[in-house]
């Protein structure tokens, strides 16, 4: 658990000095993660060089996930001692999201559809083909 728990953040601090040190306007973390990805990507690949890589990620990620809730407390705290910025823009806020949401939704369906087409299945087809049809 201390291997996977020092990889998860030696992921974490690499994509922080990439994107401090190139000054790219992405977050640290996702960078980090995306270190994690490549590490997981050849996870097999690097299985000899270091024994119980994958079980050991696994079972950290899953504890991290099972205690997730925990990470938005301090958060919360933030948010409730803060309750003058959140009243004088809460109209904006609210707004915000409810805008945020609503173009997600959109470019959600927006790429479906279109890597549906590219990919050659779409609901139309299986339509065409009678696959879902009631008797």
């Amino acid at each position: 658990m201390i291997i996977s728990l020092t990889i998860i953040l030696f992921c974490q601090l690499v994509g922080e000095v990439i994107a401090r040190g190139l000054g790219w306007p992405v977050p640290g973390p996702v960078l980090g993660m995306l270190a994690l990805l490549t590490i997981l990507g050849l996870r097999d690949r690097l299985k000899e060089k270091v024994p119980g890589l994958g079980r050991t990620l696994d079972s950290t990620g899953k504890g991290l996930l099972a205690h997730l809730s925990l990470l938005f407390i301090p958060a919360s705290v933030g948010v409730v001692q803060r309750l003058d910025v959140l009243a004088a823009h809460g109209a904006g806020l609210v707004a915000a999201l409810v805008v945020s949401t609503f173009v997600t939704l959109v470019v959600t369906v927006v790429t479906f559809v279109a890597v549906s087409r590219l990919s050659g299945s779409s609901m139309a087809a299986a339509d065409e083909a009678g696959v879902g049809e009631k008797p």
